[in-house]
């Protein structure tokens, strides 16, 4: 029989891990510290299109773009000059006949269809950069995400991590004292003690890459990087989501950088057609008028009218060099889009791939692993009792829940970073970002 104290000492472990396998997976915000802040993911998002300045910096160019397409349709402002023709010197008085004083009013008018052209071209480089726009807000968005799930997995793992070690206090000193009394081996005094030192090294580097991510959703923030962030709650994914063709159809559609693309090509095509009408000659298109005074009194008054063009006689290194430049843009970008609308097929394929996988393991966790992992370590708490297994199958045994219970999570983070690049490739929220889960994904 054990001395009672060694009793005692037993009778607490079972206590603790008893309590461990009854309450899992207790989230701090919700359960373990009433009353603690918490983050949502949608107060992360408005947050963002506050204070982000890639979003802002992207909206100012946006706005840029569409103030230059009312310019872009005006033909160049009119020329106003003033002469003082034939003045003769020293004494800069009006030469005889020909001395007068002229008002000349100059207008270019452009090619009947360049302005139109021109108008065309800065509408779709604006339309495009309101695509681009877009496309920076949803890419910020993901990028916050990206950290929102890591600080999420990060504080669900530390309570983990925390709740083992706690047990591995309570286990060392159990073999401890049944060590000093000579019913336990070294060995596994010795191997508490490591065990121990690990589980501490681990939260260690896990509350040290939790500050990074931290800084980094900051920096999002624009905040300082020393701000506290409050421990994120993971939203309430979709049950499912719609089928693969479907996703990279809209996505086809959608995805601000297509649809910029789109507009690229439509800018360029305008700019090829505008560049072959380089060729043709502008018009200008003038009145004059002039005065002076006449012998014996009064004023001689006489208007001339002009109308010329301009000569291209530079068209094989200007006008047809313009052409070749123009259509080359247009290859470009209609290989852009090209490139643009591969690359997004290929991306919702490999993360419908992933969301469903992290989906699919989710439910394995939830349905098979982790009750058959709890069952073991009742079975092997019961057999303990008994003197059917010894501490270390034990413990292996919670250990073994634990790291379960860490790899939900983990498996929860990449569902959320999955559906969050999703919803940037199409433009749209696929769940709402402030419907939070009321408890833990484990106990769903």
């Amino acid at each position: 029989m054990f001395p009672r104290h060694v009793f005692r000492c037993v009778a607490a472990l079972a206590l603790t891990l008893c309590s461990t396998l009854s309450a899992p997976g207790r989230l701090q915000a919700q359960s373990g510290a009433a009353g603690s802040p918490t983050l949502r993911l949608g107060d992360v998002y408005r947050a963002l299109d506050v204070a982000n300045p890639r979003i802002a910096a992207a909206g100012a160019l946006a706005r840029a773009a569409q103030a230059r397409i009312a310019p872009a349709r005006y033909p160049p402002d009119p020329q106003l000059q003033f002469g003082l023709m034939n003045r003769s010197l020293p004494g800069f008085g009006l030469s005889d006949p020909l001395g007068m004083n002229q008002l000349q009013l100059m207008q270019m008018i452009p090619f009947p269809g360049k302005l139109g052209l021109a108008g065309r071209v800065a509408s779709e480089r604006a339309d495009a950069e309101r695509a681009r726009a877009q496309d920076v807000a949803w890419d910020t968005r993901a990028r916050a995400a990206m950290v929102f799930y890591e600080l999420y997995q990060m504080d669900r793992s530390l309570e983990v991590a925390n709740e083992t070690l706690r047990i591995l206090q309570d286990l060392a000193t159990t073999v401890s004292t049944m060590y000093g009394v000579g019913e336990g081996r070294q060995v596994d005094v010795l191997r508490a003690q490591v065990e121990l030192a690990r589980m501490t090294e681990d939260i260690t580097r896990m509350q040290s890459d939790r500050v990074s991510a931290a800084a980094r959703l900051n920096a999002l923030l624009v905040r300082d990087p020393t701000v506290p962030v409050a421990s994120p709650v993971r939203p309430s994914f979709p049950d499912t989501l719609p089928p693969l063709d479907t996703l990279i159809a809209e996505a086809g559609r959608q995805r601000p950088m297509v649809q910029a693309a789109e507009a690229e090509v439509r800018a360029a095509e305008a700019g090829e057609r505008s560049a072959r009408r380089e060729i043709w000659p502008d018009f200008q298109v003038g009145v004059q008028y002039g005065q002076r005074p006449m012998e014996g009194g009064g004023t001689d008054r006489m208007v001339s009218l002009m109308l010329g063009i301009n000569l291209p006689v530079f068209a094989g290194s200007r006008q047809l060099a313009m052409r070749r430049e123009a259509v080359a843009m247009r290859q470009m970008a209609a290989a852009d889009l090209q490139g643009m609308r591969s690359d997004t097929r290929s991306r919702v394929a490999e993360l419908y791939a992933r969301a469903e996988r992290a989906r699919r393991l989710g439910l394995l966790y939830h349905g098979t692993i982790l009750p058959q992992a709890r069952t073991t370590v009742a079975s092997a708490l019961a057999a303990y009792g008994v003197g059917g297994v010894d501490f270390m199958t034990l413990l292996d045994d919670q250990m073994t829940v634990n790291r379960y219970r860490q790899d939900l999570y983990a498996v929860e983070a990449q569902r959320g970073q999955a559906l969050a690049e999703l919803e940037m490739l199409l433009g749209r929220r696929l769940f709402n970002p402030d419907d939070a889960t009321l408890a833990s994904g484990e106990t769903q």
